[in-house]
C-alpha cells in the first residue's frame, strides 16, 4: 500500500528544531511495517532531515496568495502522478477541503495534534461533519481532543467509528533510578500559557530553601519575556530532542504546569517514560500522558510549591512515583506505531477485498426484518425468526430490528408511512451498536440513501439481504418483487434468494447472488408424523397475505383451480384444506396441531414452477415428517431422491402417487422420516445462517452446503 503523509506547511521535519508533529511521525514511521512504501511531504528549510523517504515542496514567495493553499496545490500535482492508496494529513483540517476538490475518490486519514475547535477547517459543526464524511479515519492524540471535536454535534456523530484516539509516544528505556540527581526540570515554551511564570516564581523559592537541589529549564519564547535568575537555575534554551531525553534521565522531578488546555502534552509523556516524578496541571489531555504522578488540584503558586516540596522531603513517595512511572508506562513507539498500522490495515483489507471480520469468533449482526411483534405471536414461526435463531446459535451478537413494527408505531402526519422515522432509527441504532453485518429481510422501506450513508460512515460494514418471494415471470407480483430486490442493489454486498440465481437474468452482476433453501429449525419443526397414524391424507393451506391473516373477497389465486381438480379426482382421499371455500387460513400453534394429523403435505407455490423456488411451507411439511409432494420442475431432485420426497410431473401423476402412498403406511412413514432427517440435517437454520455470514465476508472454509456444493 502506497502512503503519502502531508505535513503542515513549514513544519520542520528535521532533528534541528523539530516540531511535535515531525517527532511523532519520525518515531512511529521508522518502525512501521509501511515504512518502505510511505513518503513524507513537507516544506522544511533545514538541510538535515529525518532519515525517512521525504519530498520537500519548495515554494517561491508570491504576494496576495495563500501559501498553505499553494503548498497543497503543489502536493496535488505530485499526487496525481504518484497515485497513493492512502493520504495522511496532520493537524491541518483545512487542507482536506483543497484536496477533495481536486483529488476525487481518495482515502484520507486526518490526525489532530491540537484542539480541533481552534483550527481552521474544523471550528464549525458543518466543517466537522464534512471531515467525517470525507475521511476514512480521524485520529486524535487524546480523548480530550476527541471530545472537543464532538462538541455540539448530533448523537449520530458522537459514536462514529471513524473517530479514534491514538496517543503520542515516547521511548522507554531502562533507567537506573539510583543515578537520578536532585534536579527539577521544566521543558517547553517559556510563556504564561505553559505556566512558566508560575514555575519561575516557585522555583526561585524552592532553590532558596533547598540548597542541594537545582533546576534545569529547556525552551525559549522570544515573544514573552519572562526572566528568572538563580545560580542553581540553569537555562539551556532550545535543545534537540535527544538532548532533552538525556536531561530527563537524570531528572528527579519534572513540572508541566500549563494554564492552557493541552491537547496531550509531550513533555509530561517523555518525563514519565524516563522515570521522573511528574507534576502536572489538570488541563486538557495532560492527565492522559502519565500513569502515575501528581495532578495539581488547584493551579497556583502555593499548591505548586507544596507539591514540589513534598516530593523533595518525602524520598519514599518520590522514588515510588519514579518506579511506577517506568513500570506502568505503555505508550511506547512500538505500541503506538502498531495502532497506526492497524488503522492503515483496514484500508489495505478494503483494497484487497479482505474482511477484518474473517477471524472474529463472534460478529455483531443487525437483523432487519419483520419480527411481527404487533401480531401477538401469530406469525412467530417465520423464516426471519429461523435465520435469526441460526445467527444466535453460531455465537453471534444479534440485534433484532423489526422494521414493520417500527413503521406502524412511528407513523405521523409528517411521516405517513413511518419510513423517515424507520431510517433515522436505523442510523442511530448502527451508531450505537456498530454492527459488522446488516442483514435485510424484505426491508422495503429502508432506503438506498440510508445504506449509502452507512457505507460512508462504516467502510468495513457488510450488507446482505435475503428474499423469499417468487421471482418467476409467470408468477405473482413479478415486476413488483423484481423492483424490491433491485431497489438497494448498489449498496448490497450479497443477495440470498429462494430461487436459483442462474434462471434470473435481471440480477445485478456487481452483487454476489446465492440460493438459500427455506431453513428448518429444530425448535420449530418438532412433529414426527411418520411415528403415528394420521386420519387425514393430504394437508394444504393458502392465505391471501400473512399480515392480513384472513381471506380477501374477490381475490383470485391460481392454485385454487389446481386444488379443486385434485379433490374432485381423488374421491377416496381425505384432504385437510385451508384458505379455500371460505375456510379461513390457520396460524401458529393451531397450524402445527392441524398438520400433526396429516400423512402428506402438498408443496404448491403460486405461478409456474421455477428452479428451486418454494414458499416456506416446504419447511413445515418436510420438517415435521409429512411426505412432501412437490412439482419436479422445481428441480428439488438435485437435493432429494424419491425415498425422501415425492415428485410429480402433472396433476394426473400426483393423483396416482397420493393414492399409492395413502394406502401404504410403511412407504409413507419411510419417506416422511427420511425427508425430515435430510431436511433438518442439511437445510437447517444454523447452516443457512452460517452460509449467509461466510458468503457475506468471502470466507472460504471447508464446510460443504448441500444446496451450494453439489
Amino acid at each position: 500500500m502506497k502512503i503519502s503523509i502531508l505535513l503542515p506547511f513549514k513544519e520542520n521535519f528535521s532533528p534541528s528544531y523539530a516540531g511535535a508533529v515531525s517527532l511523532f511521525i519520525n518515531d512511529t514511521l521508522k518502525i512501521s511495517k509501511y515504512k518502505s512504501t510511505t513518503t513524507v511531504y513537507g516544506n522544511t528549510n533545514f538541510k538535515n532531515k529525518f532519515r525517512l523517504k521525504y519530498n520537500n515542496i519548495v515554494l517561491k514567495k508570491k504576494l496576495f496568495q495563500s501559501q498553505n493553499k499553494r503548498y497543497v496545490e503543489e502536493f496535488i500535482k505530485i499526487e496525481k502522478k504518484n497515485n497513493s492508496d492512502l493520504i495522511e494529513l496532520h493537524n491541518r483540517p483545512i487542507y482536506l477541503q483543497y484536496l477533495t476538490s481536486k483529488l476525487k475518490n481518495k482515502t484520507y486519514i486526518l490526525y489532530f495534534h491540537n484542539d480541533p475547535l481552534t483550527m481552521s477547517g474544523s471550528t464549525s459543526i458543518s466543517e466537522r461533519v464534512f471531515l467525517l464524511k470525507n475521511c476514512f479515519k480521524i485520529i486524535f492524540n487524546s480523548n480530550w481532543s476527541k471530545r472537543r471535536f464532538q462538541e455540539g454535534m448530533k448523537s449520530d456523530y458522537i459514536n462514529n467509528e471513524k473517530l479514534i484516539v491514538i496517543n503520542q509516544s515516547a521511548q522507554k528505556k531502562k533507567i537506573n533510578l539510583n543515578k537520578k540527581q536532585k534536579i527539577i526540570t521544566f521543558v517547553g515554551k517559556l510563556n504564561k500559557s505553559k505556566g512558566y511564570d508560575l514555575f519561575g516564581d516557585v522555583i526561585l523559592k524552592v532553590l532558596n530553601k533547598y540548597k542541594n537541589w537545582k533546576s534545569i529549564v529547556v525552551g525559549d519564547e522570544p515573544r514573552d519575556k519572562l526572566n528568572y535568575n538563580h545560580k542553581r537555575l540553569i537555562k539551556l534554551g532550545f535543545k534537540e530532542h535527544n538532548e532533552v531525553l538525556d536531561i530527563y534521565k537524570k531528572t528527579s522531578i519534572a513540572v508541566v504546569c500549563s494554564r492552557w488546555e493541552e491537547p496531550f502534552g509531550r513533555t509530561s509523556l517523555e518525563a514519565s517514560s524516563n522515570g521522573c516524578a511528574v507534576i502536572i496541571s489538570n488541563r486538557g489531555g495532560l492527565t492522559e500522558t502519565i500513569t502515575n504522578g501528581v495532578i495539581l488540584k488547584k493551579l497556583d503558586k502555593k499548591n505548586l510549591f507544596n507539591e514540589i516540596e513534598e516530593l523533595i522531603i518525602n524520598n519514599q513517595k518520590r522514588r515510588k512515583l519514579q518506579f511506577l512511572s517506568i513500570k506502568n508506562f505503555y505508550l511506547t513507539h512500538k505500541y503506538i506505531s502498531g495502532l497506526i498500522d492497524k488503522a492503515r490495515d483496514e484500508k489495505l483489507f478494503l483494497n484487497k477485498k479482505f474482511s477484518i471480520h474473517k477471524n472474529k469468533k463472534s460478529l455483531r449482526i443487525l437483523h432487519v426484518t419483520n419480527f411481527n411483534e404487533r401480531h401477538n405471536g401469530r406469525l412467530f414461526f417465520n423464516t426471519g425468526r429461523r435465520i435469526n435463531n441460526g445467527f444466535i446459535r453460531l455465537g453471534n451478537s444479534v440485534l433484532e430490528f423489526s422494521d414493520r413494527d417500527i413503521t406502524k408505531n412511528y407513523k405521523s402526519y409528517s411521516d405517513l408511512n413511518g419510513a423517515k422515522s424507520l431510517n433515522d432509527k436505523l442510523k442511530k441504532t448502527c451508531n450505537n451498536y456498530k454492527p459488522d453485518l446488516i442483514v435485510l429481510g424484505h426491508a422495503d422501506l429502508i432506503s438506498a440513501k440510508t445504506l449509502s450513508e452507512l457505507r460512508d460512515e462504516y467502510p468495513n460494514l457488510k450488507i446482505a439481504q435475503w428474499f423469499l418471494d417468487p421471482l418467476n415471470k409467470n408468477g405473482p407480483d413479478y415486476n413488483k418483487n423484481k423492483k424490491r430486490i433491485l431497489d438497494k442493489s448498489e449498496f448490497i454486498d450479497t443477495n440470498f434468494i429462494t430461487t436459483s440465481p442462474d434462471v434470473l437474468k435481471f440480477l445485478p452482476k456487481r452483487v454476489k447472488n446465492f440460493f438459500i433453501p427455506n431453513p428448518s429449525d429444530p425448535s420449530f419443526e418438532i412433529l414426527n408424523n411418520f411415528n403415528h397414524a394420521c386420519s387425514n391424507d393430504v394437508f394444504f393451506a393458502l392465505s391471501h397475505g400473512v399480515h392480513r391473516g384472513s381471506l380477501k373477497s374477490r381475490t383470485y389465486d391460481d392454485r385454487e383451480i389446481f386444488i379443486k381438480n385434485l379433490i374432485n379426482n381423488c374421491s377416496d382421499i381425505k384432504f385437510d384444506i385451508f384458505g379455500l371455500n371460505n375456510v379461513q387460513p390457520i396460524w401458529a400453534d393451531q397450524y402445527f396441531k392441524t398438520i400433526s394429523n396429516s400423512k402428506m403435505g402438498l408443496n404448491l407455490s403460486r405461478g409456474t414452477p421455477i428452479k428451486y423456488y418454494s414458499s416456506d411451507r416446504i419447511t413445515q411439511i418436510a420438517g415435521n415428517g409429512l411426505v412432501t409432494l412437490i412439482d419436479e420442475k422445481t428441480y428439488y431432485r438435485d437435493f432429494f431422491d424419491d425415498k425422501e420426497m415425492v415428485f410429480y410431473k402433472n396433476i394426473s401423476d400426483l393423483i396416482e402417487k397420493i393414492s399409492k402412498i395413502s394406502k401404504d403406511e410403511k412407504l409413507r412413514k419411510l419417506i416422511g422420516k427420511k425427508g425430515k432427517q435430510k431436511y433438518l440435517k442439511y437445510f437447517n437454520s444454523n447452516l443457512v445462517a452460517d452460509f449467509i455470514v461466510n458468503k457475506s465476508f468471502d470466507i472460504n472454509n471447508k464446510k460443504k452446503y448441500l444446496w451450494h456444493d453439489k
